[in-house]
């Protein structure tokens, strides 16, 4: 029986736009974040227990969920783990990234420095009252009337 690919083959196999949609990265950033992900877990002095997913899916893990925002369990469910192991995962991986220092936005200041210019849209999504036909609104209050006027009867 042929096993079926990883999901890191099936992101692989994509096309350069297909694995940014998918994943919100160019293929080449994904790469260049294994390859420090690989790194960092050379250093590491202690193995401790090794992870059930490969370093490729923890970290096509975490994208997914800054891509999409998915709950954790959904993605433990996605991945065969457990809701607590994927928190840890995407924490684990954040961190590691971070410590790269290859993979942060530049500072307010360096933004500011570069004469950046910043174009701000502001959309109105308060809620309003739905208003309705005064033909709709006769005829709730005659069946209104009527459904009192049979309770009256009843008695």
């Amino acid at each position: 029986m042929a096993e079926s690919p990883t999901r890191y083959e099936q992101a692989k196999a994509l096309k350069p736009a297909a694995f940014r949609r998918l994943l919100g990265v160019r293929p080449e950033t994904f790469t260049a974040m294994l390859q420090a992900l690989r790194e960092r877990e050379g250093r590491k002095r202690k193995s401790g227990r090794p992870s059930k997913l490969p370093l490729e899916e923890q970290l096509l893990l975490t994208l997914e969920f800054w891509r999409d925002y998915p709950t954790l369990f959904s993605l433990a469910h996605r991945y065969g783990v457990h809701e607590a192991t994927a928190g840890r995962t995407v924490e684990r991986i954040e961190t590691a990234l971070l410590e790269s220092r290859q993979f942060r936005l530049p500072g307010k200041k360096r933004l500011l420095e570069a004469g950046v210019e910043f174009e701000v849209v502001v959309v109105d999504v308060s809620e309003t009252p739905v208003e309705r036909p005064k033909k709709a609104a006769l005829v709730l209050q005659r069946q209104a009337q009527a459904s009192h006027a049979q309770g009256a009867g009843r008695r």
